[in-house]
């Protein structure tokens, strides 16, 4: 997999623009991955971790917390053209870690593969990122507080 570009060679290539905050627009997305996040919540509580789908627990992790990305480059007044690696370049300037970023584009790789390639996913990597996501979700909530 290439190297993820820093988020300022985003905005350099036009990729990501700078606009006027949109909080209407964050609280929007908020409340998505919100939803989402709960009905995740909802369905592993009914169910046993091993029965639930691994894509279904990576694609939902994943948007959750793109959704999340997105409402907070919102607040700081910036837009995505429809560029996911971008919109995970950013998590550098919230300041995650490095090997985080890079686990969260390896995610954005992998949630392509279930999307427009058909890839199945097995649920050690699921375990994975579940566990990803009970760590860097809340992370990101903090920053938008």
């Amino acid at each position: 997999m290439k190297t993820l570009k820093r988020f300022e060679e985003f905005i350099k290539d036009g990729t990501i623009v700078k606009q006027s905050a949109d909080p209407q627009r964050a609280q929007s997305l908020l409340h998505e991955a919100a939803g989402k996040s709960a009905f995740f919540e909802k369905v592993l509580t009914l169910m046993p971790f091993s029965e639930v789908n691994p894509n279904y627990v990576v694609e939902t992790c994943y948007d959750v917390i793109m959704e999340t990305i997105r409402a907070k480059m919102h607040l700081d007044g910036f837009k995505s053209k429809e560029s996911h690696e971008a919109e995970v370049a950013y998590l550098r300037t919230l300041g995650l870690s490095e090997p985080d970023v890079q686990f969260m584009n390896d995610l954005r790789y992998f949630r392509n593969g279930i999307k427009y390639y058909g890839r199945i996913l097995d649920a050690d990597y699921a375990k994975k990122v579940k566990t990803f996501f009970e760590k860097v979700h809340p992370a990101l909530l903090k920053k938008i507080s």
